[in-house]
């Protein structure tokens, strides 16, 4: 589970966290500016309105939610005995809208529509400035993860000035024709992108005719890294006079490796959080 983010509402703190990719909203965050405080989210969801979405949000979004076992939690919703807690929700039911952590920074987290939903209860005024910050929140995450693989992109692109002088300098004979030229390159370009996609350029297009580009415009991070980085090591296998094919699986097995080593690596974690 990654570390939590903190968005601001009315003064308030509220943590922000992410659990397989999904991000839910501190409730117990939520309720710190209001009188009753946490005690709040268990009034909201022993409401029989509350039980109800739960249970349509889980049979929409959870493969393994316990539908039979909420069918029994709806019939004793709405009568006085009736009593429910987050934890109670989640082990009854499977739930995974709504998480529990225990410990110092612990709480109950909600999936940001469940949280959406409980500031609503809570205060409309409150949840219209709740969804804002959060969208604030996903702008800037989206625009730094943005610029990290513009960065990137880029350094792909000078290191690419780099391979190209060495084709040039190494590869290319004289007197050639442009489109000469510009096959040769192409071809070793194509080096690169099989040796780390496992496909050349033209069969990227054929495969995806919708989409504008080309293959390494959707690159991920770590592809580009390694493109960068392959296409330094081909230059100088190209000036040891390595043929292609020998190139070819230096370049495989080096994309291989350092794939397995930047899967774990928890600074490139860190730049798509």
């Amino acid at each position: 589970m990654a570390k939590g983010n903190k968005i601001f509402v009315k003064e308030t703190a509220i943590t922000v966290i992410t659990k397989n990719k999904t991000d839910y909203i501190s409730l117990t965050d939520v309720t710190s500016g209001f009188k009753e405080g946490s005690g709040l989210i268990g009034k909201w969801i022993t409401n029989k309105n509350t039980i109800e979405y739960l249970g349509i949000w889980e049979k929409i979004n959870n493969s393994g939610f316990n539908y039979p076992e909420f069918g029994v939690i709806a019939q004793e919703a709405g009568v006085n005995r009736f009593i429910m807690s987050a934890g109670q929700w989640i082990e009854r039911t499977k739930a995974q809208g709504l998480l529990v952590k225990a410990g110092r920074y612990g709480g109950t987290f909600a999936h940001k529509d469940i949280a959406f939903h409980f500031a609503m209860w809570l205060s409309p005024e409150f949840q219209i400035y709740l969804v804002n910050e959060f969208q604030r929140l996903k702008a800037e995450e989206n625009d730094r993860l943005k610029l990290n693989w513009n960065l990137n992109r880029t350094l792909a692109k000078i290191n690419y000035r780099i391979h190209t002088d060495a084709i040039k300098d190494n590869i290319i004979p004289e007197n050639l024709r442009k489109e000469q030229i510009n096959q040769i390159y192409a071809n070793e370009g194509d080096v690169l992108n099989v040796a780390l996609f496992g496909k050349t350029a033209k069969q990227w297009r054929e495969e995806n005719p919708d989409l504008e580009g080309n293959i390494r415009d959707y690159a991920t991070i770590e592809q580009l890294l390694i493109l960068a980085n392959m296409e330094s090591l081909n230059a100088e296998f190209i000036k040891m006079c390595l043929t292609q094919p020998e190139r070819l699986v230096k370049l495989n097995q080096t994309a291989i490796s350092q794939m397995k080593s930047l899967a774990t690596n928890s600074n490139i974690k860190k730049l798509k959080e």
